[in-house]
């Protein structure tokens, strides 16, 4: 089968490598249908994922159909369409009983399909702890409706959650980035007074204001000002942090008002500086990532209530033999690129 695979640093390659097999009674085979490429895949690229394994396949966000299961697999079976777990979670050890699927302590648990153990970006995957990594999608929902459960949307909704906003709140989202709108259209579910979404780049900005015109939009550099103004108590209540960047951090805390809570969604390349002279006073929350994503089941169920739709998001689709161009462009955010679908080989 064609597998994108982790080379070496820097260097990602389209490879022939065997169909995966069963390896425990708790996998099962999965014929991706639609992929899709994530910024963490770039991250693996560029070094920044020490854990990442050369050789893998990589890619964490798909939908398929599942072709083959363990004896132990109860919850799906051969023909479900389904959508994959970012997280491999066993659903029994303590992290994973108190809903903190990220830090299950399994030797593959969290990340680690596309990062430790072969992804899916390819013709089939192998997804371990199936019933807690797979979930069937409804019939009334379409593959690409539910492309971004498994990750970009389990980590909106995640951070949406953890943030805990009110109706009186008002909500400042840095990055409109895939992520960041997928945090938006689960923030919105909350119903808050207000929210605001700084970006700074014009075509994602267009983007916001076409398709969610009721949200404020603003660019860094006037951002700390327009919070301050249209929020009552000096700043935001909630400030959810998607960019991950040196700037975009310190802009997180600085908008934020006494007492908020700063979720930090973003993955950052670099360590950052928590300059405690500058905050002390402010007696800032912070939560930091990354996702537990174990709410797939009622993201699907919202997405079939029609109360979330990401289709907008997805602006490009390529056949996988065709994905050295499709990074090309997300990787350099060219024609207003936000989410890539990749069509499976045997599905383009």
């Amino acid at each position: 089968m064609l597998a994108y695979t982790y080379i070496e640093h820097g260097k990602f390659g389209l490879l022939e490598k065997p169909i995966p097999v069963l390896e425990d009674a708790r996998d099962a085979i999965v014929r991706v249908t639609l992929g899709s490429i994530c910024t963490s895949d770039l991250h693996i690229k560029h070094g920044s994922v020490p854990r990442a394994v050369p050789g893998i396949t990589v890619g964490h966000e798909m939908v398929g159909i599942v072709e083959q299961v363990g004896a132990e697999v109860e919850s799906v079976k051969p023909g479900d369409r389904v959508t994959v777990n970012v997280e491999t979670f066993c659903g029994k050890c303590f992290f994973c009983r108190h809903g903190y699927v990220n830090n299950c302590t399994d030797a593959n648990g969290g990340w680690a399909l596309g990062c430790r153990i072969d992804g899916g970006q390819a013709e089939y995957v192998r997804v371990p702890y199936a019933d807690q990594g797979l979930n069937r999608i409804p019939d009334t929902v379409s593959d690409e409706q539910a492309l971004l459960v498994g990750d970009v949307l389990a980590t909106g909704f995640w951070a949406a959650r953890i943030s805990e906003i009110t109706e009186e709140d008002t909500v400042l989202i840095i990055g409109a980035g895939p992520t960041g709108i997928c945090t938006l259209l689960c923030s919105m579910l909350k119903k808050p007074r207000r929210i605001i979404v700084c970006e700074q780049s014009a075509e994602r900005i267009r983007f916001v204001r076409e398709h969610y015109p009721e949200v404020l939009v603003i660019g860094p550099e006037n951002c700390k000002d327009f919070v301050r103004k249209h929020s009552g108590h000096g700043g935001a209540d909630v400030v959810l942090e998607v960019a991950g960047t040196e700037d975009t951090f310190r802009l997180a805390w600085e908008c934020a008002r006494p007492n908020a809570i700063v979720t930090i969604v973003a993955l950052y390349d670099q360590p950052q500086l928590l300059p405690l002279p500058e905050m002390y006073g402010k007696n800032l929350v912070f939560k930091t990532g990354g996702v537990d994503g174990c709410d797939c089941a009622e993201i699907l169920r919202l997405i079939a209530a029609g109360q979330i739709d990401t289709t907008p998001l997805v602006t490009h689709r390529f056949p996988l033999k065709e994905i050295d161009e499709a990074y090309r462009i997300f990787e350099n955010r060219l024609e207003g690129v936000i989410k890539v679908a990749i069509m499976g080989e045997r599905n383009s």
